[in-house]
């Protein structure tokens, strides 16, 4: 719902995007698309999911028509090797790329590849991924984790939360985000 609104969020998500250089392609890694092994889109022009239910129409009538790019798909691929990545016609931008990305560029002409989370794999991989996708960076690909580290759909309406954050997760966010900040990746692999 945040993406329909003009919030602290999207205003962010918009600032950042006019703030940094405007990259060749986008490597979009969602919190929404959990596979069993790698996989990354390479259509060239992916369909806007909306892998939600229960939401307003607005929602729904959203799409993002940004490009995609098997070019970028395929060298995702060859960084990962030897791990198996498949190469995937079907899927689109699920509503952790599109919901963010449509703030920051919102002619939408910057491609977009996703790249799935391998849901059966530990912290470990993740970051080692992480690490061999690296170069793109230096080839003009922004790199984009999307997702939150906790959140409760049920305790939001609108843009605002219907009652204060658990104590828990406040703690948590704090905590990872000093982590991030310090680089301290051991603890975060626990």
């Amino acid at each position: 719902m945040m993406t329909l609104g003009k919030n602290r969020w999207t205003e962010a998500w918009a600032k950042l995007g006019q703030s940094v250089a405007r990259p060749k392609a986008i490597l979009c890694i969602s919190a929404h698309w959990y596979t069993s092994g790698p996989a990354v889109t390479i259509s060239t022009s992916p369909r806007t999911i909306h892998d939600f239910g229960g939401f307003p129409q607005a929602l729904y009538d959203i799409q993002y028509p940004a490009p995609g790019d098997p070019v970028l798909a395929r060298r995702a691929q060859q960084l990962l090797a030897p791990i198996p990545v498949e190469l995937s016609e079907q899927w689109g931008y699920d509503h952790g790329t599109w919901t963010v990305l449509r703030h920051m560029y919102p002619d939408a002409s910057v491609p977009i590849v996703q790249l799935s989370i391998d849901g059966t794999k530990p912290p470990q991989y993740h970051f080692d991924t992480g690490r061999r996708l690296a170069p793109l960076r230096e080839e003009g690909v922004m790199i984009v984790g999307s997702g939150n580290l906790v959140h409760n759909l049920m305790a939001y309406r609108g843009d605002q939360p219907a009652f204060p954050a658990f104590d828990w997760a406040v703690r948590f966010d704090g905590w990872a985000r000093e982590a991030m900040e310090a680089k301290n990746f051991e603890a975060l692999m626990q």
